[in-house]
C-alpha cells in the first residue's frame, strides 16, 4: 500500500511539474507575441493551421453543433491536449530528465512550423513565441524534476529532502508568479497594440451618402411574436470565419491595394480616400454557405460604402463581356484569408461594395473593421471578405482561392431558401389559430410566393410581406387553424425566375445547402 502511494505521489508530483513548465512556456510565449507579433501565439497559429487542415465536414459538424462557439471550442481542445501532454512529460522527466524536457523543445518546433504555414506569416517575429516559451517550458521542468524527484525519494519530510519539498514549492510558486506575470503583461502588451485599432474606430465619422437607401416600405415586417427582426442587429449578424484572433486594424495606417491582370492603373486607396468618394448605403441580406436547410447564419443589415466596380473601372479593369482578361477577383484579408469572386458578378450592376459602415455604425471588427466586401447575390466564401487589403485581378484556371482549394464551388450564387422561425420546433402551441411565420430569400432574384404544407397535406399559400428590393429577404406568415396532435410543419418558396425551391436535400459542400426546412409540434 505504502508502494502504491508512493506511486501515485511521484506521479501527481511530475504531473504537477509537467503541467506548471507547460502554463510558463505559453504564458512567456504570449509575452513574446505581445512584443513582437500578437497573431503568432502557439495556441492561436496551432488552431490556425487545424482550421486550415479540416476536412469541409468537419467544419461544418463543428459549426453546426457549436455555432459561433466552435473558435472558442477548438482553443479549449488545443489547451486539454496541451496540459495532458506536458503532464505526461513531466512525469516522464522524473526518470528521464532531460527525455522529458526535450518535448518541449519539440512542441516548440511544432508551433513555429504552425505559424510559418500561415498565409499572413512574416518571418522571424511569427516563430519567436512559440520557440521562447518552449525554452522556458524545458528549463523550468528540469529543475521542478529534479526537486519533484528528490521530494518523491523523501520519507520525513526533514534534513535535505525536507530542503528538496521546500525548493519544490518555492520553485513551483516563483514559477507560478512569474508565469502569471508574463502571461498578464503579454495580455497587456497585445491590448496596447490594439488600441490604435479601438481608437480610430471610435473617432470615426462617417459622412453621409451619396445615394442613401430607399426607405423600408410599409408593410415589410410580419407581426408574429419569435420572427426574425427585418434587420439583424449588428451584436446579433452572425458571424462564420477562421479567425480564432479577431483582427484589429488601425484606420489610419490602413490601406488597399488593386493590381493584377487586366489593372491598367494600380492603385493604392488609404480609408480617407474611399470615405471621400460618393457612397451608396443599402440594404442587403448576406448568407453564409455554412447555413444549413433552417439554420441561423443568415442576416439583413444596411451597409454603407464604395461602389466596387467604380474603383475597378478606374484602374482599368472590364469584365469578361466586355474584353476583360480577368474572370476572378481574388480578395485578401490581413490574416491572410483569399476569397475569389466572378469578375462578371461584380461589376454586372448589382450593388457590390467596400463596405465601411453596418446599420448606421463603422463596421463593428468582428464583421470586417475598417473596410469589407460584399457581392449580393454570392454566399460569403467567395464574395464578402472581411479585413480586406488586397484585390488582385486574375483568372480562375490561373488561381484557386482558399475554400476552392479544400472543394467547394468557384461560382456559388445563393439558392432559394425559407425558414420557419415560429412556432420553434417541438412547440407544444394551443389548438386553434396559429400563426406559422418565417423568412425566404432569393437574393438578386427575390420571393414571389412562399406555400406551407401540414403534414401530408395540400400546399396553402402563405401571405407574404412587401419585399424590399431583391437583395433582401422577406418575411412571410400564415393562419393555421391547429388541431390536437402532433403534426409536420413544411415551408417552401418561389422566387421571382420562377424557381420553386427544391426538395432535395443537400449538406453545404459544394455549394450550400438545399432542401424543405420542416419543424414538428404538438398542438395541446
Amino acid at each position: 500500500m505504502n508502494s502504491f502511494r508512493s506511486i501515485l505521489s511521484r506521479t501527481a508530483l511530475g504531473a504537477a511539474a509537467g503541467l506548471l513548465a507547460g502554463f510558463t512556456a505559453l504564458a512567456v510565449a504570449e509575452l513574446v507575441a505581445g512584443l513582437f507579433r500578437p497573431a503568432a501565439g502557439p495556441v492561436t497559429v496551432v488552431g490556425g493551421a487545424v482550421i486550415d487542415r479540416t476536412p469541409a465536414a468537419v467544419k461544418d459538424f463543428a459549426i453546426r453543433t457549436f455555432g459561433e462557439n466552435d473558435k472558442t471550442v477548438l482553443q479549449l481542445g488545443i489547451l486539454v491536449v496541451l496540459a495532458v501532454i506536458a503532464a505526461g512529460l513531466g512525469v516522464l522527466a522524473l526518470r528521464y530528465r532531460w527525455a522529458g524536457a526535450s518535448g518541449f523543445p519539440l512542441f516548440g518546433l511544432v508551433g513555429a512550423a504552425a505559424a510559418l504555414s500561415r498565409p499572413d506569416a512574416g518571418g522571424a517575429a511569427d516563430v519567436l513565441p512559440s520557440l521562447v516559451g518552449a525554452a522556458a517550458g524545458a528549463v523550468l521542468l528540469c529543475f521542478l524534476a529534479g526537486k519533484a524527484a528528490a521530494v518523491s525519494g523523501g520519507t520525513d519530510g526533514t534534513g535535505g529532502d525536507g530542503w528538496d519539498r521546500r525548493g519544490f514549492l518555492v520553485l513551483a510558486g516563483a514559477g507560478v508568479v512569474g508565469a502569471t506575470s508574463a502571461g498578464l503583461l503579454g495580455r497587456y502588451l497585445t491590448g496596447r497594440q490594439s488600441q490604435g485599432a479601438v481608437a480610430s474606430r471610435n473617432t470615426l465619422v462617417l459622412p453621409a451618402p451619396t445615394s442613401p437607401a430607399p426607405p423600408v416600405p410599409g408593410g415589410t415586417r410580419v407581426k408574429a411574436a419569435g420572427i426574425t427582426p427585418f434587420t439583424t442587429p449588428n451584436k446579433d449578424f452572425y458571424r462564420v470565419d477562421t479567425a480564432l484572433v479577431v483582427p484589429k486594424v488601425d484606420a489610419g495606417t490602413w490601406r488597399l491595394r488593386i493590381h493584377g491582370t487586366g489593372v491598367s492603373r494600380a492603385r493604392t486607396f488609404t480609408l480617407e480616400d474611399l470615405l471621400a468618394r460618393p457612397l451608396i448605403e443599402r440594404d442587403v441580406t448576406l448568407t453564409c454557405v455554412s447555413n444549413e436547410v433552417g439554420g441561423p447564419y443568415v442576416g439583413n443589415a444596411r451597409w454603407l460604402g464604395v461602389r466596387l466596380s467604380d474603383l475597378l473601372a478606374e484602374c482599368g479593369v472590364k469584365p469578361p463581356s466586355k474584353g476583360g482578361a480577368a474572370d476572378q477577383l481574388v480578395a485578401r484579408s490581413v490574416d491572410g484569408m483569399t476569397l475569389g469572386s466572378p469578375v462578371e458578378d461584380v461589376m454586372d450592376g448589382r450593388d457590390a461594395m467596400l463596405a465601411v459602415g453596418m446599420n448606421g455604425e463603422p463596421l463593428p471588427f468582428d464583421h470586417g473593421f475598417p473596410v469589407r466586401m460584399l457581392v449580393p447575390g454570392l454566399y460569403g466564401y467567395v464574395s464578402a471578405c472581411k479585413w480586406i487589403e488586397d484585390i488582385e485581378l486574375t483568372t480562375f484556371d490561373a488561381y484557386d482561392a482558399y475554400w476552392v482549394k479544400r472543394k467547394w464551388a468557384r461560382r456559388a450564387p445563393i439558392k432559394t431558401q425559407s425558414r420557419i422561425d415560429t412556432p420553434k420546433p417541438f412547440a407544444r402551441p394551443a389548438a386553434g389559430t396559429v400563426t406559422v411565420a418565417g423568412v425566404a430569400w432569393a437574393q438578386r432574384r427575390g420571393i414571389t410566393r412562399v406555400q406551407v404544407r401540414v403534414d401530408d397535406g395540400l400546399w396553402q399559400d402563405a401571405d407574404l410581406a412587401v419585399q424590399d428590393t431583391v437583395d433582401t429577404w422577406r418575411q412571410w406568415s400564415y393562419r393555421w387553424q391547429a388541431t390536437p396532435g402532433g403534426h409536420n410543419l413544411t415551408v417552401r418558396a418561389t422566387d421571382a425566375t420562377g424557381q420553386v425551391q427544391t426538395e432535395q436535400r443537400t449538406r453545404t459542400v459544394p455549394d450550400g445547402a438545399s432542401g424543405w426546412h420542416s419543424v414538428f409540434v404538438t398542438v395541446t
